[in-house]
C-alpha cells in the first residue's frame, strides 16, 4: 500500500478531484468519527471525500482524556453492551489496528472503606477484565490485582496514607488523540479517499428534498467548490445541530455539549509509577501518565458558548486541583500546571439533565434522503460508529456494497512496527540518533519513522531537538507540514505535537523556529512567518487570560480575544 502524503499540493488536488465527478460518499467533519467513516467507506470500494472546516481533530478529538478504555464507570450504570463493545475495540486497537499509537496504561483505584468497597469495586473490575478477555482481544493486558495499603503506597508514594485503606490496580490504554486522527486520515487517503482540511461546508446541494452534495469553501484559497455525492454523512460532533441547520432541519435528535478540562503537570510533581482513578461526587477523576507529564482530568459541565474554543475557567482549574489534592501527600499548586486544555463531548440530549448522566451511546439517522447524521458515542468506539454510519449510507446507494472491513485494516505505520521496535538499537546505531529518540519516533509514527529518518539523512540539522521543546525533533515539524496536512503553526504546536500543553511557556519559545521550519514547505514569506508567530502568541495570551476568569462567561469572552488565523 502506498503511503499517502497530505501536503499543500495533495490538498489542492483533493479539492479539485472531489469537484470533478460525483462521489459515492462525502463525509463532513474530520474528527475521529468522520475520519473513521471516510476510511470505512473507501475500504468498501466507495469513492469517498472528506472535508474539514479547520484542522484534523481540531474540535473534540484532540482534547479528550487520551484514553482508549471500556468505560469502567458505565458498568455501574449497568450499561454492559457499551462496555463490552468498547473493550473489544480497545483490544483491536492495541493488538491489530494501531499498536504503534495505542499503549497499555496502569491505573490505581484507592479504596477508602474496609470490607464492602473492596468486594464491590473488585467485582466490577473483575467483570471488566472478564468482558475484555471474552471479547477475544483482551489478552494483551495484565489482569487486575488487589493491593494492601502498604503495597499501594509502594506503587504510588504520592498518595496520603490516610487517603486509602488499600487499592485495586487494573489496566486500560491510551493514545495521542490528535495524532491518531491524523493517522486515520492518512490511512483513508492511502486507500484512495480525497481529504481536504480548511475546507468548510457552507451549504448543501438539493434536488427537491434530496441532498445531493455540498458547497465547500476553501478557507485558505478563497474558492468555492460544488461537490456532488450520492450520500453525505454529517459527522460534525458538537456542531451537528449547526450543520443540520444548513438544510433547514433540526434533525431527529439534539446534540448537547459537555465541557471537560484537563491539566498537564510535570512527572516529578506526582511520585507514582501508575495512573490514578478517583471517584468524585459527580463522576471520576483520572491522573494519567503522559510521557514526562501527568494529565489530570476531567470536569463535566454543560457548555452553550463558543464551540470552537471552549475555555477553562479559574473555577474549573480549582475544582481539579482540589479533588486531586484530596489524596496527594504533597498538594499541587497553580504553579505546577504546565498546560490546560478544554474539550466538548457531543452528548445526545434528552435522557437526563446532568451531562455526566447523558448517554455515551451513538445514534445514526437519515433525516432527509441523501443525508446521514451520526452523533454521540465515545472515542474508543469510533470504528463502530463509522461502520453504522456507512451501513446507513449504503441503504441510499443503488448498488451492492461490500461489508465493513476496518476490523482488519491496520492504520498506516502499524505494519512492521513491532519488528522495527525490536530493531530500534540497530536503527539508532545506523542513524546516529539516541535510542530514546528512535523509540519516540516509533511510538508516534510506527513504520513511517523511515520517512522522517530520510528527512534527517537529507538535512542532518533536522535531527536536532526543537528549541524549548526538546522532546521533539525538528524533522517532526517539517513532516507535519509536508505529510500530515498541517497548514498553520497552531496545527503543529497544538495537534501534530503537544508542545502547547507540555511546556510552561505553552510553546511560545518554540514558535518562531517551528514557523521557519514550516515556511519552505508551505511557501510562507517572512511576513506570513511573523503573522503565524503573532497569532500563536495572542492565542496563548488569550488562553492564559481565560484561565484567570472566575466563570464560563468571562472565560469565554477572554478566549475570544484572539481571532482565528483563518476566519471561518
Amino acid at each position: 500500500m502506498r503511503t499517502a502524503t497530505l501536503g499543500p499540493a495533495e490538498r489542492a488536488e483533493a479539492l479539485a478531484r472531489m469537484a470533478e465527478r460525483e462521489l459515492d460518499v462525502l463525509v463532513v467533519g474530520a474528527g475521529v468519527v468522520g475520519a473513521g467513516t471516510a476510511l470505512d467507506a473507501v475500504t468498501r470500494g466507495l469513492s469517498t471525500g472528506l472535508v474539514e472546516a479547520r484542522d484534523w481533530a481540531s474540535g473534540t478529538s484532540s482534547r479528550s482524556s487520551k484514553l482508549v478504555h471500556g468505560g469502567l464507570r458505565y458498568l455501574e450504570m449497568l450499561d454492559f453492551a457499551l462496555v463490552r463493545e468498547a473493550l473489544k475495540e480497545r483490544g483491536l486497537l492495541l493488538e491489530r489496528l494501531a499498536p504503534h499509537l495505542v499503549k497499555p496504561v496502569p491505573f490505581l483505584y484507592p479504596l477508602q472503606h474496609k470490607g464492602w468497597e473492596r468486594l464491590y469495586a473488585g467485582s466490577g473490575v473483575a467483570l471488566y477484565d472478564a468482558m475484555s478477555i471474552s471479547s477475544g482481544h483482551g489478552r494483551g493486558l495484565p489482569v487486575h490485582r488487589h493491593l494492601s495499603r502498604k503495597r499501594a503506597l509502594r506503587v504510588a508514594p504520592a498518595l496520603r496514607k490516610d487517603a486509602l485503606v488499600g487499592a485495586l490496580q487494573y489496566y486500560d490504554a491510551q493514545m495521542d488523540d490528535a495524532r491518531y486522527v491524523a493517522t486515520l486520515v492518512r490511512t483513508a487517503a492511502a486507500y484512495g479517499a480525497h481529504c481536504a482540511n480548511r475546507a468548510r461546508v457552507v451549504g448543501f446541494l438539493r434536488e427537491g428534498e434530496r441532498v445531493v452534495g455540498a458547497r465547500v469553501q476553501d478557507v485558505e484559497g478563497g474558492g468555492e467548490y460544488e461537490i456532488r455525492a450520492k450520500q453525505v454523512v454529517n459527522a460534525t460532533g458538537v456542531w451537528t445541530d449547526d450543520t443540520q441547520a444548513l438544510i433547514g432541519e433540526r434533525g431527529q435528535f439534539h446534540v448537547r455539549a459537555s465541557k471537560g478540562i484537563h491539566l498537564v503537570v510535570p512527572k516529578d510533581r506526582i511520585h507514582s509509577s501508575t495512573g490514578l482513578i478517583l471517584r468524585t461526587e459527580k463522576s471520576v477523576l483520572f491522573v494519567i501518565p503522559w510521557g514526562r507529564h501527568w494529565i489530570v482530568g476531567t470536569t463535566d459541565t454543560d457548555w452553550d458558548l463558543d464551540k470552537a474554543h471552549p475555555a477553562a475557567s479559574s473555577a474549573d482549574i480549582d475544582y481539579l486541583l482540589e479533588h486531586v489534592n484530596s489524596v496527594l501527600s504533597v498538594p499541587l499548586t497553580r504553579d505546577d500546571v504546565q498546560g490546560v486544555y478544554a474539550g466538548l463531548r457531543p452528548l445526545l440530549a434528552g435522557e437526563s439533565d446532568a451531562t455526566s448522566k447523558l448517554s455515551r451511546e451513538h445514534t445514526v439517522a437519515h433525516p432527509v434522503p441523501g443525508l446521514v447524521v451520526v452523533a454521540g458515542g465515545k472515542y474508543t468506539t469510533y470504528r463502530v460508529m463509522a461502520k453504522d454510519a456507512v451501513d446507513e449510507a449504503v441503504h441510499g446507494l443503488d448498488q451492492r456494497v461490500a461489508q465493513c472491513v476496518t476490523e482488519d485494516v491496520p492504520l498506516v505505520g502499524a505494519e512492521g512496527y513491532r519488528a522495527l521496535w525490536n530493531g530500534r538499537a540497530r536503527i539508532a546505531a545506523r542513524t546516529g540518533l539516541h535510542v530514546v529518540r528512535v523509540e519516540h519516533l516509533l511510538n508516534r509514527f510506527g513504520s513511517l519513522t523511515e520517512e522522517l529518518l530520510d528527512l534527517i539523512a537529507g538535512d542532518p540539522g533536522l535531527g536536532e531537538p526543537v528549541t524549548g521543546a526538546e522532546d521533539y525533533l525538528r524533522a517532526e515539524i517539517v513532516y507535519a507540514a509536508s505529510h500530515e496536512g498541517a497548514r498553520h503553526l497552531d496545527d503543529v504546536l497544538t495537534r501534530r505535537t503537544r508542545i502547547s500543553i507540555e511546556t510552561f511557556d505553552r510553546g511560545t519559545r518554540s514558535a518562531r523556529e517551528c514557523a521557519e521550519l514550516m515556511a519552505p514547505v508551505l511557501g510562507w514569506d517572512e511576513q506570513q512567518i511573523e503573522k503565524e508567530v503573532e497569532h500563536y502568541e495572542k492565542r496563548v495570551q488569550a488562553e492564559r487570560e481565560s484561565q484567570r476568569q472566575p466563570d464560563d462567561q468571562t472565560a469565554d469572552a477572554a478566549r475570544l480575544g484572539a481571532p482565528d488565523i483563518v476566519p471561518l
